[in-house]
């Protein structure tokens, strides 16, 4: 349920859900820079980090 809730923050705020799932970390800041880049391939590395185990 948690990751279902986390993905769908992805399409809005993929570095937010990344934060949430990960902590804070260098991972949030390319979610960050890849949303800045692009809407498209930041919510795509997003859903990535948080479905990955």
């Amino acid at each position: 349920m948690v990751k279902v809730l986390l993905v769908l923050l992805c399409l809005v705020l993929p570095w937010l859900a990344v934060l949430i799932k990960e902590g804070p970390s260098m991972r949030v800041l390319w979610a960050f820079l890849l949303q800045l880049c692009g809407h498209i391939p930041g919510v795509v590395y997003g859903i990535y980090r948080v479905v990955q185990d």
